[in-house]
């Protein structure tokens, strides 16, 4: 039996990639099992020699080892060097390789919502590995401007910096109208509970130009960002799409198999619920 695993601190127990790639791999045949490793900041690199002493066959890496991971790793796909983070780790031998498949999953997923990308505006709010790679993909999607604000004015100065984009502080939005027209949540916030400050501070944004507003977490019970987008009457996408979309080419990279999406998110539905539809 193989073991696939993601790598995460206390956060990884929230996950709902273990339940979906353990339904897929049981539908699609395949003997393995996918479970969930915590591991403390500081013992990063200890975690990696594990998976190569112990032969994981392939894992995903999330926040907040995005970028931290590369450091321990052997090789690099040339889409993860750019972007400078990866979610999926591939391991032949004792060397372990590290890709992004988040951005194919997001530009799948906005190309699954009908969304035009290229000689728009976006917004993306974050200085993470998540906010990398969504700058990154709109970018080469041919986004007409990409800016990115955080609340590391720094970070997302340099992030801008590397895809030819633009930083704005978070301030500068407040009462002004924004000519973004795709709005992309690359933080860890998406409830009141865990950032106040930009709920309130997503409340009071002036979106009237959006078309699409993407937030990349998922499984909140209160979330702003889909009030906001309901509140104007803006489409709105979680991230359960695109968690499925970047699941399948992980899949892939491990198995050769290129398994559909559908079977991604028919495995995130809860038990009796119909599942996540792919858009039209």
């Amino acid at each position: 039996m193989k073991v696939y695993c993601i790598l995460s601190d206390q956060r990884v127990y929230q996950s709902r990639s273990p339940a979906m790639f353990s339904a897929v791999l049981r539908r699609q045949g395949i003997h393995a099992v996918y479970v969930p490793f915590a591991v403390e900041p500081a013992d990063l690199g200890c975690a990696l020699q594990g998976l190569r002493a112990l032969h994981i066959a392939g894992a995903n890496v999330t926040a907040p080892f995005k970028e931290a991971v590369i450091a321990h790793l052997d090789d690099l796909s040339e889409g993860a060097r750019v972007i400078g983070a990866i979610n999926t780790l591939v391991r032949d031998g004792r060397r372990l390789k590290g890709y992004n498949t988040n951005a194919i999953g997001i530009m799948d997923a906005l190309g699954a919502a009908g969304c035009e990308v290229e000689g728009r505006t976006a917004l993306v709010f974050g200085t993470g590995g998540a906010a990398r790679t969504a700058a990154f993909i709109l970018t080469w999607l041919r986004a007409r401007e990409v800016w990115v604000a955080g609340r590391r004015l720094e970070r997302a100065r340099e992030i801008a910096a590397r895809f030819g984009g633009r930083a704005v502080p978070l301030d500068m939005l407040r009462n002004v109208r924004l000519p973004a027209e795709i709005v992309v949540n690359a933080t860890s916030a998406s409830s009141p509970e865990e950032s106040a400050e930009l709920c309130n501070l997503v409340q009071g944004l002036d979106l009237g130009a959006c078309r699409l507003l993407l937030d990349l977490n998922y499984g909140r019970r209160r979330n702003f960002w889909r009030d906001k987008a309901e509140a104007e009457g803006i489409p709105f996408l979680d991230g359960l799409l695109p968690l499925a979309f970047q699941a399948r080419r992980s899949l892939h990279l491990w198995t050769g198999l290129l398994v559909p999406p559908e079977e991604f998110l028919e495995a995130l539905a809860p038990p009796g619920a119909c599942p996540p539809a792919v858009p039209a």
